[in-house]
């Protein structure tokens, strides 16, 4: 295999292209290394045991003088290198290095902040040239401190010497601060009333937590809400207020050691958890946790991440226990950023409020990654790993603004030989979150001085980003169709050849289709110059539209009626009382407010509440988190029948099925398994019969289906025994927060002015 990594930070002038020689040659890998314009490009080969070894001991055997402030890593198919070189500087491009995402606190930072005799002690912006704020307080280039939210604090003489001694760690640390000089937190009351300051603060808010309280506490992107993770009955109350019934909430703990107190993690896992983005990262519950049951309720899993600032670390150290760490916001609304926001819209919600008088120039909320067929897969890519650039095997002609979709919204700038997309940005169904969605557009043109001359929307004409393009860019707005894109940004993002054709898979739960049809199930062949539909489910209808999105026993109505006709009226099977059902049945047959659709993600709702699981959400994609989590309970390995013909995949045999097996009593669990196992039978079945047609032998596997692991991981590893080469997410989500750079890459194909 080939393993990519692209590095910023201190990696230039210190020694680090020798050391990563010097790493490859004693590891037995193939390859180069070489400085670019934003820091150090490697790319090795060989095994996958090496290659992971070679990964960790990057990070813990760097050159001393060396700081790595973002590593980004790509498992790639091998490109037949016959030994390792030191490769000439790539100078080409404009250099934009210096915008760089926000640093977790450095060890040295930390043990400055835990030495009682240190000048900084317990001071929680504590920050050098190796770590703290970045994206989060800077307004313009060039990164000076007169450029960012610090500017308004003058530095003490102590700061300043340190600042400007070329031998100190804090030389040119643009946020270099300290107690004298620096921001400082206060506690406040729900309802704006100070409670005290400083040192006094921080000690008070721990004694609140563990007294049950919910706190709203101010970091480098945004508020958190935090409260005991292990009180019940606080996570409770945090889940009541904030009007988030059931969807998981992240949890912070105060080391790796408490972590794997509560958790099996894994040391993929653990890496994850411990790199210097510090994500969120999902994780197997032991049976015996004490985290509270409500923190996830019902799922096996729990999101799971380190302190990344000085104020997480010093909460965390004196409360030596972890907290709910949840986005400061209520359901669907963007995180909150200042005070006048907090105190508005959070007063109902915490019960106090830690601030601090350092302003956030831009929102950003926390990444969340999981481990999937031995790869790292971004589920929200946003804070440590924003602005980082992707780079692209090519250079865009002109620049791209690229809109993004309306779940998961993130946009992208083609900029050069790369890819910047923003932070994540949310769906865009409310007012706050439009206004946020604009606000980074104008702010990513204005940083990057960046005048788009090709702009990319979605095709669907009920997004706000398509409108939103019509409205502000008219004829330079190009369309791409949704799954086409999610093609497009794992095509491009595993370096899949520039001639290549593949076999994609985009499993989701809307895109709009050429058609004017809801699409979700497709399998396309496609390359950077176009695309066909292959395959696709067999339509079925939604009963009420996006109703059946929030009540999955509409959709599962729909596949019995369906399956078996007029007599789905007579099954027992939905909750539904008989003139609802006679109802929807009738709107059904008679095609009143029941779209017509091809999506996956609402089949596997449908499954969902067919077998009793879940029939109506309180969150996005909850039905189908449940189903896949029910499937790891079972390790059955037969799967149901299903039919395929004339370009038309047809669930109906598998859905008759199902019911069969729920009349003769079989568990819940093994049925989910057999469905999840049918999916991956699909996947392969439909990829030999493209193989054989075509000789496609690459299999692109995207769309927000492939977050759930249990369909990712069998579909990968059974593609690879059958000689396929297939491809997944492991720099960008699968989801629509995927979605941009695909957009990206399409405006600049020769083929942006072909109508699909």
């Amino acid at each position: 295999m080939r393993l990519r990594l692209q590095i910023t930070g201190l990696v230039q002038g210190v020694g680090f292209r020798p050391f990563v020689f010097r790493l490859a040659e004693e590891s037995g890998l193939h390859g180069y290394v070489l400085n670019d314009t934003s820091g150090v490009f490697i790319e090795v080969e060989g095994d996958k045991d090496r290659l992971d070894s070679f990964l960790h001991r990057i990070i813990k055997e760097k050159p001393g003088l060396s700081k790595i402030y973002s590593l980004q890593h790509t498992y790639l198919e091998d490109a037949g290198f016959s030994n390792f070189e030191i490769r000439e500087s790539e100078e080409n491009g404009e250099k934009r290095a210096s915008i760089l995402p926000d640093i977790s606190a450095c060890d040295d930072c930390v043990n400055d902040i835990t030495t009682p005799k240190n000048r900084r002690f317990i001071y929680p912006f504590t920050n050098c040239t190796n770590c703290g704020p970045r994206f989060t307080i800077i307004n313009s280039l060039p990164y000076d401190r007169g450029n960012t939210s610090m500017k308004d604090f003058q530095m003490c003489p102590e700061c300043e010497r340190e600042f400007n001694l070329a031998s100190d760690r804090r030389f040119h640390a643009q946020p270099n601060a300290c107690p004298v000089c620096g921001p400082w937190t206060g506690l406040y009351d729900s309802r704006g009333n100070v409670i005290c300051e400083r040192e006094e603060a921080l000690e008070k808010v721990v004694n609140l937590v563990r007294k049950g309280n919910i706190i709203a506490v101010k970091g480098v992107g945004g508020y958190h809400l935090v409260c005991d993770a292990t009180s019940e009955e606080a996570v409770v109350r945090l889940r009541e207020r904030k009007h988030r019934e059931e969807k998981p909430m992240a949890v912070m703990f105060p080391d790796m050691k408490s972590i794997k107190a509560e958790t099996n993690v894994s040391s993929l896992e653990e890496r994850a958890i411990d790199s210097i983005e510090k994500p969120v990262v999902i994780v197997r519950k032991k049976e015996t946790t004490t985290i509270a049951n409500s923190v996830s309720p019902g799922n096996i899993t729990v999101g799971v991440f380190l302190p990344y600032t000085p104020l997480h670390h010093i909460m965390l150290r004196k409360l030596k226990k972890p907290v709910v760490a949840t986005s400061a916001n209520m359901t669907d609304e963007p995180i909150v950023r200042d005070e006048k926001d907090a105190f508005n819209r959070l007063s109902g919600i915490a019960d106090y409020l830690l601030t601090h008088n350092r302003d956030i120039v831009r929102r950003s909320d926390d990444s969340v990654v999981r481990i999937a067929a031995e790869r790292q897969t971004p589920l929200r890519r946003s804070r440590g790993f924003v602005p980082s650039p992707l780079i692209v095997p090519f250079r865009f002609s002109k620049p791209v603004l690229a809109l993004g979709a309306n779940m998961n919204n993130t946009i992208a700038l083609g900029i050069d030989n790369k890819v910047y997309m923003s932070q994540h940005i949310g769906d865009l169904d409310t007012p706050l979150a439009v206004e946020f969605y604009e606000e980074t557009v104008n702010d990513f043109l204005r940083l990057f001085d960046m005048a788009p001359e090709v702009i990319v929307s979605d095709m669907h004409p009920g997004y706000y980003s398509t409108k939103f393009g019509e409205k502000h860019y008219g004829d330079k707005l190009i369309k791409v169709q949704h799954h086409y894109a999610h093609i497009l940004s794992c095509m491009i993002e595993n370096d899949v050849p520039e001639d290549a054709g593949v076999i994609g898979f985009a499993f989701d739960g809307t895109g709009y289709g050429p058609d004017k049809t809801i699409w979700g199930g497709e399998v396309l062949t496609a390359s950077y110059k176009g695309f066909e539909r292959a395959f696709h489910l067999r339509h079925y209808k939604l009963p009420g539209g996006d109703v059946a999105v929030r009540e999955p026993r509409r959709t599962a109505l729909s596949l019995l009626y369906e399956t078996f006709g007029d007599e789905a009226e007579r099954l027992e099977l939905v909750p539904f009382k008989q003139e609802e059902k006679y109802f929807l049945i009738n709107m059904l047959r008679k095609n009143i407010n029941s779209p017509f659709t091809t999506s996956m993600g609402r089949l596997f709702d449908g499954v969902a509440s067919l077998i009793g699981l879940r029939h109506k959400v309180s969150y996005h994609a909850q039905a189908a988190v449940e189903l896949e989590q029910l499937a790891f309970r079972s390790d059955e390995a037969s799967s149901y029948p299903f039919a395929v013909e004339n370009g038309v995949i047809d669930q109906r045999p598998m859905i008759e099925m199902i019911v069969r097996d729920l009349k003769a009593g079989s568990a819940k669990e093994l049925i989910a398994r057999k469905f999840h196992n049918t999916i991956v039978q699909i996947i392969i079945f439909t990829a030999e019969l493209l193989k054989d047609k075509t000789g496609m032998s690459y299999a692109v596997l995207s769309g927000g289906v492939f977050q759930n692991s249990f369909l990712l991981e069998n579909a990968y590893y059974s593609l690879k025994e059958r000689g396929f080469t297939p491809f997944i997410h492991q720099l960008v989500p699968p989801n629509d927060g995927g979605i941009s750079l695909g957009q990206a890459v399409y405006g600049n194909s020769e083929n942006t002015t072909r109508n699909l």
